[in-house]
């Protein structure tokens, strides 16, 4: 396998969608002449959704206070963009794919505070999401479970889980129902890992990356994905072209969101900022994620039509298996940890 990302300046990868190019997009939402400007730091497929959020948060800001708000997003693999906070980039809040992005601000910077979690509802997931696959239409290798993408006629499209959250969404799916399937066996769980990533010919820097080499270049059999990725495809491309399966079993996915304490301070945005976040457990909100087929923590705000698209999936939490976002980290993330033990076996 082999790193890549097709994404650059100039390029559009989906027709509608003038954000998808470059990695690190920053759009705005508001007037020229703001008051208030804030920075939203997100992970990959959320551009979309943020684009409505923002709208629908700074009118709100407005005929409630009177002041004028602008919401920038800057878009990336969520691993990225955490090292961007982390190097100065001045973000007041973060909405990242995975804990232990926001897990790594707070400790290297000290710019988010240990115990976030505790800071907002829900240990700071106004949503969650799963992984299903995105296979060509009629599903010609015919793809059903987990299993199925460790065949080696099966070509896998997945992020680096080095840079992106929806990369290691992916693995530590892949790892998660190999193990259960083996009888809780590690040793085999790690070797499944392997072969499933023996057919991964490309890892992109993110989540978006890998879409866009699966459904513009025509590259590979399977997209495991991100669930509100797939129904996007679906809605970019036509469901003529490709289908979504949804696999029996797969991974609670957690994209977290925080406030960046340090920035806001510094900044003078913290009544801003904190209102935005909360905004993110509001009803509006919660049905703006359904709409965009995230899965809202408060189903009953979503319309039926919304939810009726999210199927009940058998979800697993991979905590409850390898303990705490520290030790999964290491575990499998850090150098030296099993996906690199991977890569320097030629897997």
């Amino acid at each position: 396998m082999t790193s890549g990302n097709p994404t650059r300046p100039g390029f559009a990868p989906f027709g509608r969608a003038a954000l998808f190019g470059l990695a690190l997009a920053l759009g705005s939402v508001g007037g020229a002449q703001a008051q208030t400007e804030i920075l939203n730091v997100s992970y990959d497929p959320t551009r979309e959704l943020y684009r409505e959020i923002n709208a629908v948060f700074a009118e709100e800001w407005k005929a409630k206070t009177g002041e004028t708000i602008t919401i920038r997003a800057a878009h990336g693999g969520s691993g990225a963009q955490a090292r961007t906070v982390i190097d100065g980039i001045p973000a007041d809040v973060v909405t990242l794919g995975i804990p232990s992005d926001i897990d790594a601000i707070a400790k290297i910077s000290k710019k988010i505070p240990a115990d976030w979690r505790s800071k907002l509802p829900n240990e700071g997931l106004p949503y969650t999401s799963t992984v299903v696959f995105l296979v060509r239409k009629g599903n010609p290798k015919a793809v059903k479970d987990w299993s199925d993408l460790a065949k080696p006629d099966v070509k896998v499209i997945t992020p680096n889980p080095k840079t992106s959250a929806g990369g290691r969404w992916n693995f530590l799916a892949a790892w998660g129902y190999a193990y259960e399937k083996e009888g809780k066996d590690k040793e085999k769980a790690n070797a499944f890992v392997g072969s499933f990533y023996k057919n991964v010919p490309v890892l992109d820097t993110g989540a978006r990356g890998s879409t866009v080499t699966f459904a513009q270049r025509g590259l590979g059999d399977v997209l495991p994905t991100w669930e509100n990725e797939a129904f996007l495809v679906l809605e970019e491309f036509g469901k003529d072209k490709f289908d979504i399966v949804v696999p029996p079993t797969s991974i609670y996915a957690e994209p977290p969101v925080a406030l960046v304490d340090a920035n806001v301070d510094k900044k003078g945005t913290r009544k801003q900022a904190e209102a935005y976040l909360q905004f993110l457990y509001s009803d509006k909100a919660q049905a703006i994620f359904a709409k965009h087929h995230y899965r809202p923590i408060k189903r009953e705000a979503a319309k039926a039509e919304d939810l009726a698209l999210l199927p009940e999936i058998k979800l697993f939490k991979i905590e409850d298996v390898q303990g705490s976002w520290d030790d999964i980290q290491k575990l499998n993330f850090d150098n030296g940890g099993l996906f690199d033990q991977l890569s320097k076996a030629g897997r």
